[in-house]
């Protein structure tokens, strides 16, 4: 660490937005003192894909997400995030 960071006590958003967008970190931090994180709560980005499957499993999963009065493609994201947390444990 270069210096320490004083932060004072901030009112509000704004000064607290003014605040830092007159800080330049790199004053204050060396590469070394920064450490990984993970933000599990925050919602994953979603990406379009393509696949191809047999037609009587669209067809399966058709009608169980009818049945269950949900998108099919939401169905099917759920059986594929089940199988990929089962592969985990």
């Amino acid at each position: 660490m270069k210096k320490p960071l004083k932060i004072k006590k901030l009112k509000d958003e704004n000064q607290e937005r003014k605040f830092w967008s007159n800080i330049d970190l790199a004053d204050y931090l060396e590469p070394k003192d920064l450490v990984d994180i993970s933000f599990p709560q925050l919602k994953p980005t979603s990406r379009s894909i393509s696949i191809r499957i047999p037609e009587y499993i669209l067809v399966r999963i058709k009608q169980q997400a009818n049945s269950l009065n949900i998108p099919y493609q939401s169905l099917m994201k759920e059986y594929i995030a089940r199988g990929v947390l089962e592969k985990t444990k």
